[in-house]
């Protein structure tokens, strides 16, 4: 059986969700896609863990999307776009973080880096996009923002660190383990009130493109999943009024 490409352990409340294709990168193609989007997933479900630390293994964070085969749906496994976090996530990344990997740790809670993390955003020079980069311009400073995005050269951990996208820096290699104290604190710290805190500053922070359309693609969902949309169709069906009662 193959190994997984992104693996999901357990540790005292703790979940830690490594990409796990160090042999390419951890490029980003449909199976890191779909196995990432379920770990998050699993880390919203479980009645066990309260944290999240996303990292990798290997040298790199992520080469971005693996151009021989990228994801088709890559959004749909950036957290707080394809996935709406209930739970802190935090990011913990070394050596390159490039394009997609840009926009996963803009959307995770917390980052953690590694001194030797280069950050890079090079679709300008490639020629495709998809846009989910636009709300980094709400968390970094303008400017540096649209540096990253528009000229694609490498940003140091050390800049990204001093304009506020990087909570602290460690030696290479011991990211994960500068991540798990701040880890245990927010496992330790009351649940309601971390969601609570979380959903407010989700509110006031300007969306792009790809999370404003997360937002109406999962609205649309509740209703599709629902109940009254069950007993619409049934009444549809069945040639009678419907009965709904908003669940």
């Amino acid at each position: 059986m193959p190994e997984p490409v992104v693996t999901y352990k357990s540790q005292d409340g703790i979940a830690i969700i490594t990409l796990n294709r160090p042999d390419k990168r951890n490029a980003i193609n449909n199976e890191v896609a779909a196995q990432l989007r379920a770990a998050l997933e699993r880390l919203n479900d479980s009645n066990d863990d309260r944290v999240g630390v996303l990292t990798h293994a290997g040298a790199h964070f992520t080469g971005g999307a693996d151009i021989k085969g990228p994801p088709d749906d890559f959004p749909g496994c950036v957290p707080n776009i394809g996935v709406m976090m209930q739970k802190p996530l935090i990011a913990a990344v070394g050596g390159w973080v490039v394009g997609g990997g840009v926009v996963i740790v803009q959307m995770c809670d917390l980052c953690i880096a590694a001194d030797d993390a280069k950050f890079m955003f090079p679709e300008a020079k490639v020629g495709f996009t998809g846009a989910a980069i636009a709300g980094l311009a709400a968390r970094i400073p303008h400017k540096v923002a649209m540096e990253l995005m528009l000229v694609g050269n490498e940003i140091s951990a050390e800049r990204m660190h001093q304009v506020g996208l990087v909570n602290q820096l460690c030696k290479p290699g011991a990211q994960l383990e500068a991540a798990m104290p701040w880890a245990r604190q927010l496992a330790d710290n009351a649940p309601l009130v971390l969601a609570v805190l979380r959903d407010y500053v989700g509110r006031i922070i300007p969306k792009g493109p790809s999370e404003l359309a997360a937002q109406g693609r999962a609205a649309i969902q509740r209703v599709r999943q629902s109940e009254d949309a069950k007993e619409g169709i049934a009444s549809f069906k069945q040639k009678r009024k419907a009965k709904f009662h908003g669940k």
